[in-house]
C-alpha cells in the first residue's frame, strides 16, 4: 500500500509540472498504469521449448528489456493466471526454424489456438518478414511484436506493434538552454543520405550546424541549439538525449511515422516537429521561425519531462522506459479468444 502512495503523490507531481498535453490519455493513463502494476502476468515459455540461449539479442535495448522483464514481478509460472504469453527466441532464427517453433507450441501448449496468437508478444529488432507458412503468417498478423526504432518500412503492423527507446548517455536533466540567441537554430549528425539534396542545403546554411564525428562536441552543439535535426530511418539513437538537453527534435520525413516509441501514451506532438523534405533548407528554417515563443517554451518542458518514460535504468524505475514498454503491453492483454477446439 505504501508503495502505491509514493506512486500516486509521484504522479501527481508529473501532471501538475508538464500539465496534460504530454499525454495522449492524462485521465486514464496513470490509473491504468497503477491497475497493470498490480494485477498484469506474463507467461515466459521456457529455454528448452524456444531452443534460445542466455545471449539472445543484438541491440541493447532489446537484452535490457528481456532480462529486466525475466526478473520482474510481472512474471508468472502459472500460465492459466497470464494476461500475455512471452515467446523469446533468438535474432538469427529463421523463418523455417520460426515456423516449426510455433508449430510446437501450438501442438503443445493450449494457449496459441485459443486466440491464434494475439495474446502472444516476442522481441524481434528488425522485424519478422512476411512468409507463406500459416505459422509465422497467425505470428506477424496477431502477435505482438517488439521491435527497435525505427523499424525498416513493411516490419511494423500500426496499433499492434511496439518499438523500444534506443538506449542512450542520458543520465538524469541535463542543464536546458532558454538563451534567446541560440548559437545554431538547428544541430543535425550527418548520417543519412535519403534527402542529399536537402543535406547540402543544410550543410552550406548558416543556421545549421552539421557535426560529422561523434564525439563529446556533439553535445555542446545540442546544448547550444534550439532544433535537433533528424531523418526518419537513420541514426536516431540520441534523441531522447536532445530532449533531455531542451532541444526540440524535428524530424525529417516523406511519411507519416507510427512506430514512435510509446506512442500509445504520449503526445509527440507536443515534444516534436514533423516536416517534409520539399521544401529545403529555407522552407525548413521557415517552418521552425515560425513556431511560437510560447509553444517551443512548452515543447521544450515537456520533452524534458518525457525523457523520464524513455530512460532505460540499470535498475528499473517507476515509469521509465521498461514500464511505459510494459503499459503498452498491457493495453493489448484484451483479445478474442476463440473457443478451444474439442476433440471428436
Amino acid at each position: 500500500m505504501a508503495m502505491f502512495s509514493i506512486i500516486t503523490i509521484f504522479l501527481l507531481t508529473i501532471t501538475t509540472v508538464t500539465g496534460n498535453n504530454l499525454y495522449l490519455s492524462p485521465k486514464t493513463t496513470f490509473s491504468n498504469y497503477n491497475t497493470m502494476l498490480s494485477t498484469f502476468k506474463i507467461f515466459t515459455y521456457s529455454a528448452t521449448t524456444t531452443t534460445t540461449t542466455t545471449t539472445l539479442f543484438t541491440t541493447p535495448q532489446e537484452s535490457q528489456f528481456h532480462n529486466t522483464l525475466l526478473t520482474s514481478h510481472f512474471t508468472t509460472q502459472d500460465p492459466n493466471h497470464a494476461h500475455l504469453f512471452f515467446l523469446p527466441f533468438p535474432p538469427s532464427t529463421s523463418m523455417r526454424s520460426l515456423a516449426r517453433l510455433i508449430k510446437t507450441i501450438r501442438t503443445t501448449f493450449p494457449f496459441w489456438n485459443r486466440t491464434l496468437g494475439a495474446d502472444h508478444f516476442y522481441l524481434s529488432a528488425a522485424g519478422v518478414d512476411s512468409s507463406s507458412d500459416r505459422n509465422v503468417v497467425e505470428l506477424k498478423k496477431n502477435s505482438v511484436q517488439i521491435s527497435c526504432f525505427p523499424t525498416a518500412s513493411g516490419m511494423f503492423v500500426p496499433h499492434k506493434d511496439v518499438t523500444l527507446p534506443p538506449v542512450h548517455s542520458f543520465q538524469g536533466v541535463s542543464s536546458v538552454n532558454h538563451t534567446d540567441t541560440p548559437s545554431y537554430l538547428g544541430y543535425m549528425r550527418l548520417t543519412d543520405e535519403s534527402h542529399p539534396t536537402l543535406i547540402k542545403e543544410i550543410k552550406n546554411h548558416p543556421d545549421f550546424k552539421v557535426e560529422l564525428d561523434s564525439t563529446n562536441k556533439k553535445k555542446k552543439f545540442v546544448k547550444s541549439s534550439r532544433f535537433c535535426l533528424f531523418v526518419y530511418g537513420s541514426d536516431m539513437t540520441w534523441m531522447v538525449e536532445a530532449l533531455a538537453s531542451g532541444c526540440v527534435p524535428v524530424v525529417i520525413t516523406d511519411r507519416p511515422i507510427q512506430d514512435l516509441p510509446l506512442m500509445d501514451v504520449i503526445n509527440w506532438s507536443e515534444i516534436a516537429v514533423f516536416v517534409g523534405p520539399t521544401g529545403g533548407a529555407e522552407g525548413l528554417k521557415r517552418v521552425l521561425d515560425g513556431i511560437e515563443k510560447s509553444r517551443y517554451e512548452r515543447m521544450v518542458e515537456y520533452g524534458v519531462a518525457a525523457t523520464q518514460h524513455l530512460v532505460w535504468n540499470e535498475k528499473p524505475q517507476a515509469h521509465d522506459a521498461f514500464h511505459m514498454v510494459v503499459y503498452q503491453l498491457w493495453l493489448r492483454r484484451h483479445t478474442i479468444r476463440y473457443a478451444r477446439w474439442v476433440e471428436q
